[in-house]
């Protein structure tokens, strides 16, 4: 056990952070999300956090990963489909609320990318986290800053 490190960061999980560079990416998936195929797709790791919220680890994760300040928007949310364009999506306000709490540019520093670009985006990601997030669309990039 050590002090200062969110319950719900497993020791996998904590050393794949650690290993990350500036501007590396890592995806936070739900339930639905094909982390463990996307992860495979160019040999990268896939961490399962069975139990938690995306926006349990994303609070977590930020607790000690910077976001990249050299770009605008280094959070990315996977943005609906047409065919669903009338969905609610309030897990999107709670990731902009915990990007807000570790970040000054709150809402500024999310976009949304569409769902296909999304899973491409996310095979060039450092590691996939796969959560069991119920919430539709509740999947996001992070891209790694410096300290």
């Amino acid at each position: 056990m050590l002090k200062g490190i969110p319950p719900c960061i497993s020791p996998e999980l904590l050393k794949i952070l650690h290993e990350m560079g500036h501007g590396d990416t890592i995806v936070i998936g739900d339930a639905n999300f094909p982390g463990a195929s996307v992860a495979a797709a160019k040999n990268h790791v896939n961490i399962r956090c069975d139990g938690h919220r995306a926006t349990e680890i994303l609070d977590a994760v930020l607790q000690l990963m910077p976001l990249d300040t050299f770009v605008d928007q280094p959070v990315i949310i996977m943005d609906k489909m047409e065919m669903h364009k009338d969905l609610e999506c309030p897990v999107w306000d709670e990731f902009t609320d915990i990007v807000a709490k570790y970040d000054e540019r709150g809402g500024a520093a999310v976009s949304y990318m569409g769902r296909f670009p999304f899973y491409e985006a996310a095979k060039n990601a450092y590691a996939v986290i796969s959560t069991t997030e119920t919430a539709f669309y509740a999947c996001i990039i992070l891209q790694k800053g410096c300290l």
